[in-house]
């Protein structure tokens, strides 16, 4: 009975300790505190799609190189990260480099936090909207290997396919673009 007791006080601590950790690492990254939750974000296109939806952005024929993202507003290091692809969305947009960025947030905070989120950031890329509830179709129909961790990026042309399961620098994802590049 006391081990319940303890091991139940213990739990409970730990929890507790997670909870305003997290909490705090959201305050520090800026993720959803300086969005207006009274300000009209319908002129903010999100696009919805199954994932029959998105396969068509998941394969091309052609040499231009496509680099998808997966990634939530819930997610510190995919907000972290977020910036690095808009900088080489700028950087390579003369050098046929598409940028997707495919956004796993609930269906209900597609209006509260994925469409503020792209408003407050002037995101630049394209931001779509992933919702379909099979993941264990569409996660291994995206990478075999792919966990459903977040964030991931799918990089690709005809020729070539590269699954990252990582958070990236933007010397480290600017490394691996130019790959495809030559």
């Amino acid at each position: 009975m006391d081990f319940y007791f303890y091991g139940m006080r213990l739990f409970c601590l730990l929890l507790l300790i997670l909870t305003a950790s997290c909490k705090d690492e959201s305050a520090r990254n800026g993720t959803m505190d300086d969005i207006d939750h009274n300000e009209d974000y319908s002129a903010v296109s999100l696009d919805v799609y199954d994932f029959e939806g998105l396969k068509p952005f998941l394969k091309t024929n052609t040499d231009k190189i496509y680099v998808v993202n997966f990634w939530a507003t819930w997610c510190a290091p995919c907000i972290k990260e977020l910036p690095y692809f808009e900088a080489l969305n700028s950087a390579y947009s003369d050098k046929n480099v598409e940028f997707l960025l495919v956004s796993l947030d609930f269906p209900k905070k597609y209006d509260s936090h994925v469409k503020p989120f792209i408003k407050k950031n002037n995101l630049k890329s394209k931001v779509v909207a992933l919702n379909d509830n099979d993941s264990h179709t569409w996660i291994p129909a995206i990478d075999p290997d792919w966990s459903g961790a977040i964030p991931a990026t799918l990089i690709f042309n005809k020729d070539k396919r590269q699954f990252y399961e990582r958070t990236f620098t933007y010397e480290e994802l600017e490394a691996e673009v130019k790959k495809f590049l030559n």
